[in-house]
């Protein structure tokens, strides 16, 4: 079985890819049976769409693999805590599972309300945190 960690691995991954085109670095996969059946990282920049989130892309993604808008047995590995947008495209997909790495304590779901996901949703934060938030903080150094 590989675990939360082997998944959050993947997602980062995909924040490395963010990160070296000059997104902000925020990677996302979404698994079902123990499968990645999407990638995604930030392109809002690239497309110039403040929609295309990571986890907004992985979303689209997932579903055309699923054949449906419904992601009911499928889980989210995503580097940053969702932001209230995608957290409500995530309750509109009904995904069974958010796993993610760094809170976001500015811009993420929780700072509105824990209940912006589906309520069978389940949530497991604080993956490879440190890993996930020192990408974010190397990212924004470059502003500085």
């Amino acid at each position: 079985m590989l675990d939360d960690e082997y998944f959050m691995r993947q997602a980062l991954q995909e924040a490395h890819k963010a990160f070296d085109k000059g997104e902000v670095p925020v990677g996302a996969v979404v698994v079902s049976n123990q499968r990645i059946i999407s990638r995604a990282h930030n392109l809002t920049e690239m497309l110039t769409d403040v929609t295309a989130h990571a986890e907004m892309q992985a979303i689209t993604a997932a579903a055309n693999v699923m054949g449906g808008k419904y992601l009911t047995d499928c889980t989210l590995y995503v580097t940053v805590e969702p932001c209230p947008m995608c957290a409500g495209a995530l309750r509109w997909a009904q995904i069974s599972r958010v796993v993610y790495g760094a809170p976001d304590e500015k811009r993420g779901y929780s700072c509105i309300s824990s209940h912006l996901l589906h309520p069978k949703t389940t949530v497991t934060p604080g993956i490879m945190a440190d890993d996930c938030a020192n990408l974010m903080k190397l990212f924004f150094a470059r502003f500085r």
